[in-house]
C-alpha cells in the first residue's frame, strides 16, 4: 500500500511582479559623475551655452589627418583630397587673403570718413564766420540790452523740448518759472551705462569671475561638485606681466594637415602601410594640431616635449622637418613605450637615424627636469581631466570615487609643471601649455599660478603672446571661444558641425 508523502507548499513565482531593484534604481558609473560634476561647474561658467558644448561632448568627436611625409606623400595626398578631404594650408590661405581683402576695404572706409570730417570741419569754420559777422553788425549789444539774432533750428529733436518753454507770468516782468525735473526724469535722461563693463548674459555670468586652485586639499573623503573646492579671485597679479600680441605665424611648408568642411562627418580610412615600410598617415583629434603649430619650432633649435605620449603633438614637429633634436619626456614606462611604437610606425630608418640622435626619450615627473636654460622651445600638453574621454570611457576614468583626491590636486600637478618648464627654457625661448578640459581652473587659473610662483620663488618673469590674430585664420574649421572668457589663451570649443576639442593653449616667452 503506497504510503502518502509529505506535501511542501512552494510560493508561485508571478511574472508580473515588481522589478528587481537593481533594473529600478540605475546604477551610477564613473561617465556618469564626470557628467554630473560638468553640469555643476560648466554649467556655472558658460551658461546657457554648455548645453550645446555638452551634446558635442556626448558625440563621436572629428579627427584630422596629418600624412606622412616619411611615406609615400603625393599618393596619400591624392587619396585623401580624392575622399573630399581638404588641406588646412589652402583653408589658411583662403583665410589671409579675406584678410587681406578686408584690410582694402577699412582702408576706403578710412578714406570716406576723412570726406566727412573734413565736410564737419568747414562746416564749423562756417558757423565761426557767422558768430564773426554777427559780432561785427552788433558791437555793442550787451551794453545796450540788445539781443543778437539767434540761428534757427529745424532739428527734430528740439521738437520734444517745446513743453519746457519758459512762459512770463502775468505781474511778473520779466520774471520767469523755473521747472525742475523729477528724479526719475533726470536719470533716465542723463545717466550714461559704461559700455565696457557691460555682460553679455549669452556668455553666461561665470566670465564675471576667474579662478584659481586652492593650495592645500584637506578631508576630501566623500565626492562632492568639483565647483565647490575652488575659490573666486579678484582680477589683480602681484608679479609683472605682459601681454602682446603674436608677431608673425608661419605654417610650414612640408606639413599636410587633411580636414573636411564644417557639418561633414565622414570618417577618414584608415593608415596603410607604404613602399618604405611606414604608414602612410596619423589620426588624430584637430584641435591637437594647434599646440604644436603656435609653438613655431625653427631649425637649429633644440625643443622638449614635458609630457609626451601618446605622441601625436611629437610626431607633428617632426613632420615639420625643421628639428635637429627632440626631447621626449614622460613620467611611466608604459606610456614612453606606446610613444616609442608611434615612431617606429612612422619615421622611417627609426634605429638608424632616429634613436638616440634626433629623437632622445626621458623617464621623469616634469616637475623634477633639472636642465634649466637649456631648451629653446618646450610643449607643456600636461595631463588633465579630459573632459572627452571621461564621458566616453568608464576605464582608466579620473572621476573614480577611489581616485576624488588624484582629480582634486590635478590643478597642483598642473602648476608645478609649467613653473619648473618656465625654468627650463633659454632666456627669449618660448612654451606652449595645453590641456584638453574647459576647466578656466586647469587653463587661466594655473597659467596665473604658475607665473606667480616662478616669480616670487625664482624671479623670473614672462611674458603672454596673444595669438587671437592668428586663430582667425582657422575660423573655418574650428569653433574658438570668445576673447573675453579668457586672460592668458585661447581655447577650441566641441561644437557639433566642428566637433573638435576641448583643447586650451597659452604660448609664453620668458623675459630676457
Amino acid at each position: 500500500m503506497l504510503k502518502i508523502r509529505n506535501i511542501c507548499m512552494l510560493q508561485r513565482r508571478w511574472k508580473s511582479g515588481k522589478r528587481r531593484w537593481n533594473v529600478l534604481q540605475h546604477k551610477k558609473n564613473n561617465c556618469d559623475r564626470a557628467l554630473e560634476s560638468f553640469d555643476d561647474f560648466y554649467g556655472s561658467v558658460y551658461g546657457g551655452r554648455w548645453k550645446n558644448m555638452r551634446a558635442a561632448l556626448l558625440t563621436e568627436h572629428k579627427y584630422v589627418a596629418m600624412v606622412n611625409n616619411f611615406g609615400d606623400t603625393e599618393q596619400t595626398c591624392s587619396m585623401l583630397e580624392l575622399d573630399g578631404a581638404i588641406n588646412i594650408k589652402s583653408l589658411i590661405q583662403l583665410a589671409r587673403e579675406r584678410e587681406e581683402t578686408g584690410t582694402e576695404h577699412s582702408l576706403q572706409r578710412q578714406q570716406t570718413r576723412a570726406h566727412y570730417e573734413i565736410d564737419d570741419k568747414l562746416g564749423a569754420l562756417l558757423r565761426k564766420q557767422q558768430e564773426r559777422e554777427v559780432a561785427a553788425i552788433y558791437p555793442s549789444a550787451a551794453e545796450d540790452g540788445h539781443v543778437p539774432p539767434q540761428q534757427l533750428n529745424y532739428e527734430k529733436n528740439n521738437n520734444s523740448n517745446n513743453n519746457n518753454v519758459q512762459e512770463e507770468q502775468p505781474g511778473s516782468g520779466s520774471k520767469q518759472a523755473e521747472f525742475k525735473q523729477s528724479l526719475t526724469r533726470a536719470l533716465e535722461q542723463d545717466v550714461q551705462l559704461d559700455s565696457s563693463r557691460l555682460v553679455d548674459p549669452q556668455f553666461g555670468t561665470g566670465g564675471l569671475y576667474e579662478y584659481v586652485p586652492a593650495s592645500t586639499i584637506k578631508g576630501m573623503e566623500d565626492w562632492v561638485p568639483e565647483s565647490e573646492h575652488y575659490k573666486y579671485y579678484q582680477t589683480s597679479t602681484d608679479f609683472p606681466l605682459i601681454i602682446e600680441p603674436e608677431a608673425i605665424f608661419q605654417y610650414p611648408e612640408h606639413l599636410a594637415i587633411y580636414t573636411y568642411e564644417i557639418g561633414n562627418c565622414a570618417e577618414f580610412k584608415p593608415p596603410r602601410q607604404c613602399l618604405t615600410g611606414v604608414l602612410s598617415h596619423f589620426l588624430m583629434d584637430g584641435a591637437s594640431v594647434l599646440p604644436p603649430l603656435f609653438l613655431q619650432v625653427q631649425p637649429g633649435e633644440r625643443v622638449l616635449d614635458a609630457c609626451a605620449a601618446p605622441g601625436g603633438k611629437s610626431l607633428l614637429m617632426l613632420q615639420t622637418l625643421h628639428l635637429d633634436q627632440l626631447v621626449c619626456n614622460d613620467v611611466q614606462e608604459s606610456r614612453l613605450n606606446k610613444l616609442r611604437r608611434v615612431m617606429q610606425e612612422y619615421l622611417f630608418d627609426y634605429k638608424q637615424r632616429w634613436a638616440g640622435k634626433r629623437l632622445i626619450f626621458s623617464q621623469s615627473d616634469a616637475r623634477n627636469l633639472d636642465e634649466y636654460g637649456s631648451y629653446d622651445k618646450i610643449l607643456v600638453d600636461v595631463p588633465c581631466t579630459t573632459d572627452r574621454h571621461v564621458l566616453m570611457h568608464r576605464d582608466n576614468n579620473i572621476f573614480k570615487p577611489t581616485r576624488i583626491k588624484e582629480r582634486l590636486r590635478i590643478p597642483e600637478l598642473q602648476a608645478g609643471i609649467l613653473a619648473n618648464c618656465l625654468r627650463l627654457l633659454k632666456p627669449g625661448g618660448s612654451l606652449v601649455y595645453s590641456t584638453c578640459s574647459l576647466s578656466p581652473v586647469q587653463n587661466d587659473g594655473v597659467v596665473h599660478m604658475a607665473l606667480q610662483k616662478v616669480f616670487t620663488e625664482h624671479g623670473i618673469t614672462a611674458r603672454i603672446r596673444d595669438l587671437s590674430q592668428h586663430t582667425a585664420l582657422f575660423s573655418d574649421i574650428y569653433r574658438f571661444e570668445q576673447p573675453k572668457g579668457l586672460k592668458y589663451g585661447q581655447m577650441v570649443l566641441p561644437y557639433l558641425p566642428a566637433n573638435f576639442g576641448p583643447m586650451y593653449f597659452s604660448k609664453i616667452t620668458r623675459n630676457t
